[in-house]
């Protein structure tokens, strides 16, 4: 998480490096906006890709306005799986040109709903820049779970197998210090924030009381979307992602 901001020219936004699949955040260069779409009815993730670009390209965006994807699956894959996953995915990715200097600059959730899980990995939702005079920041804070590296490692996971009420404290202590330095480091401030999402299959109240209203102020104010979801690796629990936009719309 040490990288700094890199600009991406094609897009409109400029995005801290994550790793292989997914980038840890976007943020609008000065003439665009991060417009945030959720799906009505949420499609199989190639077909799902390929309809986002058709939607883009219909009101006259070029793909490359694609900054951030929100995910679906049906259950967390076991780390070999999710690294096959997200090899695939990027591939895609890579196929339409999007990558910048060799990094995947789109953001990216991608969680696992506890009740009523699609067959498939799932569309539910995209983010996209377009041009607006619009001055305040606009931005997608990827979804991120207790691993405060950015090595995908099962080593890494902070009380891997543990789910008691302390270890799931500490675990939403990880995530909420993640979230915090990745809003700082897009140059964005907590009054900037419009969503913040929880996703856990766990009891929130205590995490919500002791990590992440103390670490988050602005979620007092704002609130907290709980999806009963597992992240979409075994062995994490808790997950967070944020974003701070001004049109969020159902297509």
């Amino acid at each position: 998480m040490s990288k700094s901001l890199t600009a991406n020219p094609k897009g409109g936004y400029r995005f801290l490096p994550g790793g292989f699949p997914y980038s840890s955040g976007v943020i609008a260069e000065s003439g665009y906006e991060i417009v945030h779409v959720t799906l009505a009815y949420p499609l199989p993730w190639r077909e799902g890709l390929d309809s986002v670009r058709r939607s883009l390209e219909s009101i006259g965006c070029e793909r490359h306005a694609l900054c951030a994807v929100e995910l679906r699956c049906p259950e967390p894959f076991p780390l070999q799986g999710f690294l096959d996953f997200n090899k695939e995915y990027r591939a895609v990715l890579q196929e339409w040109d999007m990558l910048v200097d060799g990094e995947n600059p789109v953001a990216r959730t991608n969680v696992a709903p506890v009740s009523d899980p699609p067959e498939e990995s799932m569309i539910y939702g995209f983010s996209y820049t377009e041009e607006s005079e619009v001055t305040r920041p606009t931005f997608v804070i990827a979804g991120a779970g207790e691993i405060p590296h950015s090595d995908l490692e099962e080593r890494r996971i902070v009380r891997r197998g543990e789910t008691s009420e302390e270890a799931m404290l500490e675990k939403a202590a990880c995530v909420v210090e993640i979230m915090r330095l990745r809003l700082d480091r897009l140059g964005a401030k907590q009054e900037h924030l419009s969503t913040i999402d929880v996703y856990t299959a766990h009891p929130l109240q205590k995490a919500l009381d002791e990590t992440v209203v103390p670490g988050l102020p602005a979620a007092a104010c704002l609130g907290v979307r709980w999806f009963y979801s597992r992240p979409p690796v075994v062995d994490i629990e808790f997950e967070m992602d944020m974003r701070g936009v001004r049109r969020d719309i159902v297509l």
